[in-house]
């Protein structure tokens, strides 16, 4: 059975944290909630994560689909090195991240989220996984003369290729002309 690759779950779980802090600390700053200046906080952080959890990590084994627009905040994210690639520091990071958000019950909903993304991240970097930038693959432009290997020789439209077979003249019983392979006997009244 394949092994689970556990920053990617990290990933998506820390994006969708990011996305609720902004969204309850929105919530608690247009409605003046006491203690707003946290969920000031939960708008900064949140956009924060997301700016850094955007761009998704390269897998082991298999593809990676990059997200719309990733290829704009993967050189940000790569130019911090070790501090954004090793997922033991953004387990830490998002830990620090969440306590504050925690004293205002708006934003309550995404510090559980972030902690867990956390663990899941302190779970991944005790698994050895690490993030990698996905890289687009260099495109390798067709020859002109090895794409088209035989013309066409018959007009469109063409039959299909099992339709296009000619029978032989054994097939076709040696002299040529055709055989009905159901006669067809008319009777006298």
């Amino acid at each position: 059975m394949g092994r689970i690759e556990w920053a990617m779950w990290g990933n998506e779980q820390a994006l969708a944290s990011g996305l609720i802090l902004v969204t309850g600390g929105i919530v608690a700053v247009s409605g003046q909630f006491k203690r707003w200046e946290f969920a000031a906080y939960a708008i900064a952080a949140g956009v924060f994560i997301c700016l850094l959890e955007y761009p998704r990590g390269k897998r082991k084994k298999g593809s990676t689909m990059q997200r719309c627009g990733q290829q704009y905040f993967t050189p940000v994210v790569k130019a911090f090195g070790p501090l954004t690639r090793n997922y033991y520091v953004r387990a830490i990071l998002h830990a620090s991240l969440a306590v504050p958000a925690g004293f205002l019950l708006a934003t309550i909903l995404g510090t559980v989220c972030l902690a867990i993304a956390s663990g899941i991240y302190l779970l991944a970097a005790t698994r050895g996984e690490e993030w990698l930038p996905i890289e687009p693959k260099p495109r390798e432009r067709p020859q002109v003369g090895a794409t088209i290997k035989h013309p066409p020789t018959n007009p469109p439209p063409r039959p299909p290729a099992d339709a296009r077979k000619k029978p032989t003249d054994a097939e076709v019983g040696g002299d040529g002309g055709q055989e009905n392979p159901m006669p067809v006997i008319v009777e006298d009244e």
